[in-house]
């Protein structure tokens, strides 16, 4: 990298663009009012070896450019630049494995070695410049290698969840082309193995398009077979490849494709670009996580989620904070204590989680009897995020580690949070059920179905005017008029979220459900989240989920599905009439509510949605479409069996 221009995290008037003097409302206000000034000056403090000619431009339709004319490099910014300004020899990644019982740690410059080498390999296997590269790899550190060794070189990463099935897999090869393919050989979901050549070979079988080649990352637990043609060997690879160096590519260049699932079952390409990527998650990391340089940060997701892109991989390490790569289950591997024993071990500053993780941990644990005893001085917040976070559930934690919870609201699409507590700036009024408050950049609204704003307190659609800030995807991959039509058309001049609530007279953001899953009871427009708030605050109570089924005469009525705590003693029969009770006191006769299932699991994605609308097809008697990002299919087995007893009984 040649002629790089340095900053220092400052505008030209030297105001601080992250923390500083600034209080919420003015660095809000100032990024609504200056957004070119703003960003400017956060960018500011990354290196780019060609500054931009201009901070936001137009795009190809109404989602701006950021940092047109910039060239920059992601790899360099969060590992080279460290070890060129001496922190080489700190901590860059902390490896957590319980199912493996591994635990290691990589220097940023071991990792800055890893990189060169594992870049040097793929351009020897013809991987340039804007090729696609697609990751299928357990959350290690080699996943984390392979990530930033893309962006190294310029090639475009796609990351899938290892052990994800083949005809989803060979759907997202055709669509990303991938050159190669960066794998392991194996990945352990709880107390079993699962090979993943099999998947791979199966998918490349179904995929019309065929990568060059895979290189295997082989695990001690189940190697990969390489005696065929195009399989390659990682340790071999890298030690016989040249270390390369970081190659400058324009901010605008897709940095990644992260795939989430489409509401037609065609898969959806995120695609990320790279200069405004990685200004957004700069201010992030102390303005909204109050992480400075030096701690360490913890995000319990995986990197086939967007949290694990974003705060795993990039966001961290580009603040030069150690990142917590964990490969486990909060719970089960090996007990529901492992979160805090590894916050304690590592001096965890800043923790990001899914609500649902800490409702299984309080299912198992009610009492959080193994979080004493552990020295959790050094955590100073915990975030929720990926499922609403329910206020009981939000209690519990809060009391349990006396730290402060944030509950934020972000989705694939934006890469980094809509809403949340800027902690690092000045932090807010926790209430209960809210998000908070808009991100800087962020302006959002609720709207009613012909488009107008409701009034504050009033449910309604929630969007955010145009034109969005820097980080969120700009659009989909090979399929632009897809993202206009998913996003952008149902009401002028928004970006639709998809997700419905209301803002209180404060500003606040409470995001309640996603609009598909109100429940119209007779007319009224009842939000499902409502209701579980009421169920989650019963004692006996874990998780829940309410869904809308068909009634012939009501159109949709409630019904809910509860889990309980361990070690529950009242009878079925007075729990459920209780928990009905508790509803109809709360959201009133209106609300039908009248059934309560008890269940031993609820249907989740892997990053911990319920899935509510497979829930609902099985009650309503459809053939489910279940999402390839599913945890267990056999979850659902209990549902089928439930609904057919009930039809049974009828």
């Amino acid at each position: 990298m040649t002629d790089r221009v340095t900053y220092h995290g400052k505008s030209a008037k030297g105001e601080d663009m992250t923390t500083g003097h600034h209080n919420y409302a003015s660095l809000s206000r100032h990024a609504f009012e200056q957004p070119e000034r703003f960003w400017g000056g956060v960018a500011e403090r990354l290196n780019w070896t060609r500054k931009w000619d201009q901070v936001v431009g137009e795009g190809q339709g109404p989602i701006p450019r950021w940092f047109g004319g910039g060239q920059i490099n992601a790899c360099y910014n969060c590992v080279d630049r460290h070890v060129e300004q001496g922190f080489g020899e700190d901590t860059a990644l902390i490896y957590e494995s319980p199912v493996t019982g591994t635990s290691r740690q990589l220097s940023f410059r071991e990792l800055r070695d890893a990189t060169a080498r594992l870049g040097g390999a793929m351009r020897q296997q013809g991987v340039t410049l804007g090729d696609r590269v697609l990751i299928y790899m357990p959350n290690s550190p080699e996943a984390v290698i392979a990530m930033l060794a893309c962006a190294r070189i310029g090639a475009i990463h796609s990351v899938v969840f290892g052990g994800f099935a083949a005809r989803e897999l060979a759907a997202r090869i055709d669509d990303a082309t991938p050159k190669l393919i960066l794998a392991a050989s194996c990945g352990i979901e709880g107390a079993k193995i699962l090979p993943y050549q099999p998947i791979l070979d199966e998918a490349c079988t179904i995929s019309a398009h065929q990568p060059d080649g895979t290189i295997y990352w082989q695990r001690e637990q189940h190697q990969a077979d390489l005696t065929g043609a195009r399989a390659m060997d990682w340790v071999t690879e890298l030690a016989a490849a040249e270390p390369v160096a970081c190659e400058p590519v324009d901010a605008t260049h897709p940095l990644y494709i992260l795939y989430t699932s489409g509401t037609t079952g065609q898969p959806k390409g995120i695609v990320r670009d790279t200069g405004g990527y990685l200004v957004a998650l700069s201010w992030t990391m102390e303005g909204l996580y109050n992480c400075p340089p030096g701690e360490t940060y913890w995000a319990a997701s995986d990197v086939g989620w967007v949290v694990g892109h974003s705060y795993i991989v990039y966001g961290p390490l580009l603040n030069r904070n150690a990142t917590v790569i964990f490969e486990g289950k909060p719970v089960g591997t090996p007990d529901a204590g492992i979160f805090w024993q590894i916050m304690a071990k590592h001096k965890v500053r800043s923790f990001f989680t899914a609500p649902t993780a800490i409702r299984a941990i309080k299912q198992v644990d009610p009492d959080g009897d193994l979080a004493a005893g552990e020295d959790l001085s050094a955590l100073q917040a915990v975030y929720l995020a990926g499922e609403r976070t329910d206020p009981s559930t939000l209690e519990w934690i809060e009391i349990l580690l006396g730290k402060p919870v944030v509950d934020h609201w972000w989705q694939t699409e934006t890469g980094w949070a809509i809403c949340g507590n800027p902690l690092g700036v000045e932090p807010l009024p926790v209430k209960p059920g809210s998000t908070s408050v808009p991100m800087p950049g962020w302006q959002i609204e609720c709207l009613d179905e012909q488009g107008n704003p409701v009034a504050a307190n009033e449910t309604g659609a929630i969007v955010a005017r145009l034109p969005l800030p820097p980080g969120a995807a700009p659009t989909l991959w090979n399929a632009e008029e897809r993202y206009v039509e998913a996003y952008l058309e149902r009401y002028a001049g928004y970006y639709l979220s998809g997700d419905a609530g209301f803002i209180d007279e404060d500003g606040f953001v409470y995001v309640m459900t996603r609009t598909d899953d109100v429940i119209n009871v007779a007319g009224h427009r009842l939000s499902s989240s409502a209701m579980e708030e009421v169920l989650a605050a019963n004692p006996a109570v874990a998780e829940c989920a309410v869904v809308g089924v068909h009634d012939e005469l009501k159109g949709q009525i409630p019904a809910g599905f509860v889990v309980l705590k361990a070690g529950v003693g009242a009878t079925v029969e007075e729990l459920c009439a209780e928990l009905v009770q508790d509803v109809r006191r709360e959201i009133g006769p209106v609300a039908a509510f009248k059934r309560v299932h008890l269940v031993s699991k609820l249907p989740k994605t892997r990053s911990g949605k319920i899935l509510r609308r497979n829930i609902r097809q099985i009650a309503d008697g459809e053939e489910p479409k279940v999402p390839a990002t599913i945890e267990d299919l056999s979850v659902l087995d209990e549902y089928l069996q439930l609904f057919e007893k009930r039809e049974e009984k009828s």
